[in-house]
């Protein structure tokens, strides 16, 4: 691992951790602020709207000046969201802010650090440890957002300091972007000659990827913690140990992926895990009591972001040098979009169904995402 990704891990873990806070914190912040359930969903769903524009954006400044000048305007983009967070009570405002800082949180990060970083570290880093580096690429972001999750049992209600903690992480992404060796820009046209074989394997890739984010969506953090607080009555304290946990087992299952990976193949471990951990979700919906259903959440954890790296070495692997900005900014900005379009429904469906709803359908509609997914990459050979 160069010097590159150590400093991608660096950024990564000061955002993350603000993450991690921010994601417990935040709904409870904008129910305080005079936000319903309704209004929430609509709030996470604008979030990730925005994370997806992005996204789509960051692709062509990547290539034209390279991966390092993208991320640092997406940094600036964090200090100015975090100066907002600071400075107003104003619930609508503070969304637009948590849109231009990339507060699409949840138990991973999507969104346009990750199509850039896992790039970068892809390219910093041998074939022969690619899976077990984003492993721990996956792993640092979750131990980082873990103890971010611990820090509001710390703080109780105080979210002043957790926004400008949110300021400084910004500040020392931007140096640590800052300090990273200069990585040419790898442009399409000039590799023109050989064709763009990958592209079509690209999208279809895509359209299947959505439909796992669509239907997480339903079951991001803020509206679990939501789901917590409303159903079982649960503080921010008592929310922030449970997230705490789920972030450290998340980063366990990393683990996990990178030493099961070369055992069973890179698809099998992928498919797999996700598919029992989607099983584990629906338990949680059906628990009687908030014991049980903490339970069920930690186990599912442990299992289900075993596909993550997996994922991510399988994507790098199966297209040119050339193609990776296209192929990770592609589908990350497929998995954010159709993510968007399920948290305002989620916020409708718990008021006019039921509380417990969401995750069903968001369970269902993952079993479905990882049989498709099964059958369409089992074959498909990597470089």
């Amino acid at each position: 691992m160069g010097r590159n990704a150590r400093l991608v891990f660096t950024a990564k873990s000061a955002r993350t951790f603000c993450y991690g806070a921010l994601g417990v914190l935040l709904p409870v912040y904008l129910s305080e602020l005079g936000l319903d359930a309704g209004a929430l969903g609509v709030a996470v769903t604008l979030t990730l709207l925005a994370s997806t524009a992005m996204t789509f954006m960051i692709r062509w400044p990547a290539e034209r000046w390279g991966p390092q000048a993208a991320l640092m305007a997406q940094a600036g983009l964090i200090v100015l969201s975090a100066l907002v967070f600071l400075l107003t009570r104003q619930p609508w405002v503070v969304v637009a802010a948590a849109m231009a800082g990339n507060l699409a949180v949840g138990t991973g990060e999507t969104g346009p650090f990750l199509s850039l970083e896992q790039v970068i570290v892809t390219r910093d880093t041998t074939r022969e440890r690619l899976t077990t580096t984003l492993s721990l690429y996956n792993l640092t972001g979750y131990a980082a957002a873990g103890l971010g999750a611990a820090a509001v049992t710390r703080l109780g209600a105080s979210h002043r300091p957790l926004f400008a903690l949110f300021l400084v992480s910004g500040v020392v992404q931007l140096v640590a972007y800052g300090l990273m060796r200069h990585d040419p820009p790898r442009h399409a046209g000039a590799h023109a000659a050989l064709g763009t074989p990958s592209r079509p394997f690209v999208r279809r890739i895509a359209v299947i990827f959505a439909l796992d984010s669509f239907a997480g969506g339903f079951v991001v953090q803020s509206l679990i913690a939501y789901w917590f607080y409303t159903r079982f009555g649960l503080g921010l304290g008592t929310l922030g140990w449970i997230f705490f946990g789920v972030q450290i087992l998340s980063g366990l299952s990393l683990l996990l992926a990178a030493r099961i990976a070369p055992r069973l193949g890179l698809v099998n471990t992928m498919v797999f895990s996700h598919l029992i951990s989607n099983v584990l979700l629906m338990g949680v919906a059906l628990s009687p009591v908030a014991w049980l259903a903490v339970a069920f959440l930690l186990a599912r954890h442990l299992l289900s972001q075993m596909d993550v790296p997996t994922r991510q070495t399988f994507l790098m692997l199966a297209v040119r040098d050339h193609e990776r900005e296209h192929a990770a900014a592609l589908t990350n900005m497929s998995r954010t979009l159709a993510q968007s379009v399920s948290p305002a429904l989620t916020g409708f469906v718990m008021q006019g169904l039921s509380l417990t709803a969401p995750f069903f359908l968001g369970a269902g509609l993952k079993i479905v995402y990882d049989l498709w997914l099964y059958a369409t990459i089992r074959h498909v050979k990597t470089s």
